[in-house]
């Protein structure tokens, strides 16, 4: 108890999440995080939410799904500009990414409720019936690569499946995180259907474990997927899992070499290398290799790094400093290793985050370094023999995510789709999730799927009815 006439306990500050613009290395906005009793009130708000919102109409839902996607497109200078000075990405992309966002709530508007529609089943004792019904708060963890794409293709669904949303977002990105809270609130959606958590990662174990929160999806690294996958294991709750790659891009003989290289140099410097589906190992039959690095490597050095919101930047600096320690790190044993860096791979002078595209060569394929995922834009080149030997260096890595593979020989076609170890394969192409279609990987890259029908199934009841 406080003593008459003692001055008052000082008071605690809230912490705060402040971002750091990577181009200018300047702090910007700052977001108080959440206190005990404030994440408790949305754990309340999302489980009152769901009661409610479980049984809308699909008429209703995507009719929200609609309004939200024309808050988007109406805002989406501002949301670009948020995400180009919290994490890098060049102000083009970002818009990109926010028209990308618009357009998979709007696919789930119009295709979703033919997603959910009910299953028929005569069975020996008579008619059975499968529902599609929702499960309750999902909780989302997610990176701050693509800080609106990622969270919006688990929030889509979400919403139309009758389910609610908490989302976690990365401490880079928490003004994304609240720029779409902010986007879905504004769009009308009912109080709690979609809440931003302004929380560490040290409390998503305890969230994991609250019994209003019935599932948690992970976009993230490997050791976060293991931590979150640990948590869900305790608790018995559904997962889903979407996790790091080192994506090959297999280019042979009787592919068209120009357009190979040119969505080469596109699939490894996009969002400056920062993409789990990035290619990031280019393996090149040896009948074409030499053609192929020399073209692949004029291109590389042509690539600009330069200020995010400048349109003539080709790319902008990595998220922060210290992603760019870890890469130079990664670089430096990839060389001690054995491999050749040919050029770029290097810190760029100045303020920022900034670093040159690159090519490593002659890197040891079972060396500790080259099994990691490479988070920067720098391609590791490999010679490969002939497509069983393309296929055994797409295949020797931990990881299962994504692949490209060029070629115009329908043999060769089929032998790559069926046995490169991957979830996704794009053939004569560079890998892009589309709303449309699932995405997510096998091995180390996680388990489960988004996006397509498949995501919005994830977290929902397959409820069978007899009768």
């Amino acid at each position: 108890m406080q003593e008459a006439g003692s001055p008052p306990p000082p008071m605690r500050c809230p912490s705060m999440f402040t971002s750091i613009n990577p181009a200018t290395g300047q702090p910007g906005a700052s977001i108080p995080e959440l206190t005990a009793a404030e994440l408790d009130d949305r754990l309340a708000r999302a489980a009152s939410a769901y009661a409610a919102w479980r049984t809308t109409s699909y008429a209703e839902r995507t009719a929200l799904l609609e309004r939200i996607a024309e808050q988007f497109e109406a805002n989406a200078h501002e949301l670009a500009e948020i995400a180009t000075r919290e994490m890098g990405k060049t102000l083009t992309s970002a818009l990109a990414e926010v028209q990308k966002c618009a357009g998979a709530f709007r696919h789930y508007a119009q295709e979703g409720p033919a997603m959910l529609a009910p299953a028929s089943f005569e069975t020996a004792s008579g008619p059975a019936t499968a529902r599609w019904l929702p499960m309750g708060p999902v909780l989302a963890v997610m990176p701050w690569n693509f800080p609106y794409w990622q969270v919006v293709r688990f929030a889509a669904p979400t919403i139309l499946a009758g389910n609610v949303g908490l989302l976690k977002h990365a401490s880079l990105t928490q003004g994304c995180g609240a720029a779409i809270e902010r986007m879905i609130v504004a769009a009308g959606a009912p109080s709690g259907v979609f809440q931003n958590l302004a929380i560490p990662s040290g409390k998503v174990d305890a969230l994991i474990a609250d019994p209003r929160i019935v599932a948690v999806t992970l976009t993230g690294s490997e050791g976060a997927g293991i931590k979150v996958a640990e948590a869900a294991g305790r608790n018995l709750k559904k997962v889903v899992l979407e996790l790091g790659g080192s994506d090959p891009f297999i280019v042979m003989p009787s592919a068209d070499l120009d357009a190979a290289v040119q969505q080469a140099v596109t699939a490894r410097v996009q969002n400056t290398g920062q993409s789990c589906i990035c290619a990031k190992r280019m393996i090149v039959h040896a009948d074409i290799y030499d053609a192929f690095l020399d073209r692949f490597s004029a291109a590389m050095r042509a690539v600009k790094a330069g200020d995010p919101m400048d349109p003539a930047s080709d790319m902008g600096p990595l998220s922060s400093e210290e992603q760019r320690r870890t890469t130079l790190d990664q670089l430096d044993a990839m060389q001690r290793a054995g491999g050749k860096l040919l050029f770029g791979g290097e810190a760029l002078p100045g303020k920022g985050a900034y670093m040159s595209a690159g090519i490593l060569v002659d890197v040891p394929i079972d060396h500790p370094a080259a099994q990691e995922e490479l988070f920067a834009p720098v391609a590791m080149v490999f010679k490969a023999a002939d497509i069983d030997a393309a296929i055994a260096l797409a295949n020797d890595v931990p990881f299962g995510l994504g692949s490209s593979v060029w070629t115009n020989d329908p043999v060769e076609r089929e032998r790559f789709e069926r046995d490169i170890e991957a979830g996704m394969t794009a053939v004569n192409a560079m890998l892009a999730s589309s709303p449309e279609a699932p995405f997510g990987g096998i091995k180390r890259s996680g388990h489960g799927r988004e996006l397509g029908p498949y995501g919005l199934h994830e977290f929902m009841n397959l409820k069978t009815v007899f009768g």
